[in-house]
């Protein structure tokens, strides 16, 4: 029995750690010369595995998929009324689900900020979809990058970087998305380059 409930300390000590463990997520916005279909005029959340490989989903393509002909006889898929959306070009046959969650989840999923999670683990998806009240949104598909190659299309020019929020991860509109945050960095580096008034190089 004493076994039992230290063990149940620990998880909770875990959990409590992983709740409180820095942000694991960063918005990448593509430049207006990002020529890549899969990623023109996008923004993506991503996340790095503990390999150092990079992992995330597109958060403005929604798509006109539905879930019932996605996930075929996963209880509460044909009552999923939201739209899917476009995660990646990476396995556009599964299914990865963005959720927020106020414990870690049981079963395994990536924590990107504080109580937000990205999981394409089954039994979390199941238990999001027998729970609508949840916040959760839904893709097919994902965006990944084996390690430094992202590193390699930064250095390309490629993106720029953001630090993201849980509101605009789950907003309902994202049609604006990309051009509000491509102005955002605008603003941010024309304030970086000054100093009061004065204009540096």
């Amino acid at each position: 029995m004493r076994w039992i409930a230290l063990a149940a300390a620990l998880a909770a000590a875990a959990a409590h750690a992983q709740q409180q463990a820095p942000p694991n997520a960063i918005l990448l916005v593509a430049k207006p010369g990002l020529a890549d279909p899969n990623f023109r005029q996008t923004v993506v959340l991503v996340t790095q595995a503990e390999d150092s490989s990079t992992i995330g989903v597109i958060l403005n393509r929604p798509t006109r998929l539905r879930l019932a002909e996605l996930l075929r006889g996963m209880p509460g898929a044909e009552r999923h009324a939201e739209p899917v959306f476009f995660g990646g070009p990476v396995m556009p046959g599964a299914i990865v689900a963005l959720f927020h969650s106020e414990k870690p989840p049981e079963a395994p999923a990536f924590h990107v900020l504080q109580e937000v999670y990205l999981t394409m683990h089954p039994a979390n998806i199941e238990a999001l979809l027998a729970a609508p009240q949840r916040r959760y949104r839904l893709y097919a598909g994902f965006s990944g990058w084996a390690p430094r190659q992202l590193q390699g299309e930064m250095a390309r020019d490629g993106w720029f970087v953001l630090a993201p929020d849980a509101e605009l991860l789950f907003r309902s509109d994202v049609s604006g998305m990309w051009d509000e945050l491509l102005a955002k960095t605008r603003g941010r580096r024309t304030a970086a380059r000054r100093e009061g008034d004065i204009l540096l190089p």
